[in-house]
């Protein structure tokens, strides 16, 4: 681990060292800075999860995370963030209602009183049809299961296009935050007051916010420091590549209700970062490390520059704050960066293998026939490499010690299928095509099993579907879990 970490900062890739931040996502109260937390127990590397629009929060011992599914609401719980990407998933929501059961976005849940409440968006199968929904968990457990509670819609938009539901707590009060129709976007900033968690009691008011793009402000967060509440939001259409984040802010004494007590700060707070191969983060939660001594976001973003709705994949990583007390998020990482795990993390054992056979724990890769090898794909693979053929029979064999094992490699049009087996059993076949190229890809996850070491072979078969222009097998990164 510790070589890992020094080749990481060698590379730029690690996060700088930053003193513990002293912040809530969700306390409408001034924090308290917390003494020293305990240190993490490894590290880690995104995604944390194949979907977009993440929501996460640690609680009782273990991380929850909910991502954008399609037709129902899945959670994914893990008592450390290095193995959330394996975790099994539960359905904690379906739906038989017609009129809300179809293109289910954006979930988000919260703790009120001994409740939780889901907050989510969904249509009947026609966008414009999008609105706001709550469920109500039937004990006091973030994984439900879940009743439906209400339908939240203010009374100026009962039938109006709106998504991204936010909670803003503040001075014993709710407000219902969301993206929707008003006279700035389509998808706008708007602020409706509650009179409980499944209740809007007023009419909603619009923010002007500043964005970089004319399109859309959406997703809105918030976060609570130095007699301030801040609001986050992202801008453009997620599809592009400059989809980003910006921010106003307004004191905690202020009444969120009118527009101009958000103080707008200037230009994005996170966005593209075109060297390290991250396009379009944004749509972004916040969570406190376990210990509560650390802030962090987590967001979705591409390895591609491409206008696409694809390949959106969730991360995470520490933010800091400045001495103006605004938050620092920094720039997002490049994807497989290897990261300290959140203070109080009670560690994964996770590593990595490269393809080049250098490995963070036991375990490399040894290759058999033709393979080709190179640094071409710079930023969108780990550490800058990869190997790859289209010649069929050749191999590509990892060894590991652990419980599990996930192949992360580029995908691209001219991909064809790889056939994969464990231990010497039954192959697999593995399409690696898609339809534009994109980097550091989850290929492949094993199933789980018995702790020890083990062998994963990768055999390039030379064929491809009609729709790829060649047979290529692409060999970047293994991450390793021993949970």
């Amino acid at each position: 681990m510790l070589l890992a970490a020094l080749l990481g900062l060698l590379v730029g890739l690690l996060p700088g060292l930053a003193a513990p931040a002293a912040a809530s996502p969700r306390a409408p109260r001034e924090a308290v800075v917390p003494g020293p937390g305990a240190a993490a127990a490894g590290t880690f590397r995104n995604p944390l999860n194949s979907g977009p629009d993440p929501f996460m929060t640690h609680w009782k011992g273990n991380y929850y995370l909910t991502t954008t599914q399609g037709n129902s609401i899945r959670m994914w719980r893990s008592p450390s963030l290095g193995t959330l990407a394996t975790a099994t998933a539960t359905t904690v929501w379906t739906d038989s209602d017609p009129s809300r059961n179809r293109n289910i976005w954006a979930p988000e849940f919260y703790r009120f009183g001994d409740r939780w409440y889901l907050y989510y968006t969904a249509d009947d199968g026609v966008d414009e049809h999008h609105r706001l929904y709550v469920l109500e968990s039937e004990r006091d457990d973030p994984a439900g299961p879940y009743r439906f509670k209400a339908k939240l819609a203010p009374p100026n938009h009962a039938n109006d296009f709106a998504i991204d539901a936010g909670v803003l707590e503040l001075n014993g009060r709710l407000y219902l935050a969301y993206s929707g129709l008003n006279q700035y976007q389509h998808n706008g900033l708007n602020i409706a007051p509650m009179s409980n968690p499944y209740t809007v009691s007023g009419d909603a008011v619009a923010i002007d916010g500043p964005g970089g793009c004319p399109e859309v402000r959406e997703g809105p967060e918030f976060l609570y420091r130095n007699g301030r509440v801040w609001m986050t939001y992202s801008t453009c259409d997620t599809g592009k590549p400059d989809y980003q984040v910006w921010m106003m802010s307004m004191p905690l004494t202020s009444d969120p209700l009118v527009p101009a007590n958000w103080r707008r700060h200037q230009g994005a707070v996170f966005s593209r970062a075109d060297d390290r191969g991250v396009y379009g983060p944004g749509h972004h939660a916040f969570f406190r490390s376990p210990d509560g001594t650390e802030d962090w976001i987590v967001y979705h973003a591409k390895t591609t520059s491409v206008n696409t709705y694809s390949n959106r994949t969730t991360r995470a990583q520490k933010f800091t704050w400045r001495s103006d007390g605004s938050p620092d998020f920094g720039r997002p990482l490049a994807m497989g960066a290897t990261q300290n795990l959140p203070s109080g993390d009670p560690g994964s054992g996770n590593y990595w293998i490269n393809d080049d056979g250098r490995s963070s724990g036991p375990g490399g890769v040894t290759y058999t026939g033709s393979w080709n090898s190179g640094t071409g794909c710079a930023a969108q693979c780990f550490w800058g490499d990869d190997h790859w053929s289209d010649r069929a029979g050749a191999t590509a064999t990892f060894t590991f010690t652990g419980t599990r094992i996930a192949l992360l490699s580029v995908k691209d049009t001219g991909n064809g299928y790889a056939a994969i087996s464990v231990d010497g059993g039954p192959e697999q076949r593995v399409d690696l095509y898609n339809a534009i190229r994109v980097g550091e890809a989850v290929q492949y996850t094993s199933p789980r099993l018995p702790h020890g070491t083990h062998t994963l072979r990768v055999r390039v078969t030379g064929e491809h579907a009609s729709h790829s222009g060649a047979s290529f097998v692409s060999i970047d990164r293994a991450e390793v879990y021993t949970d």
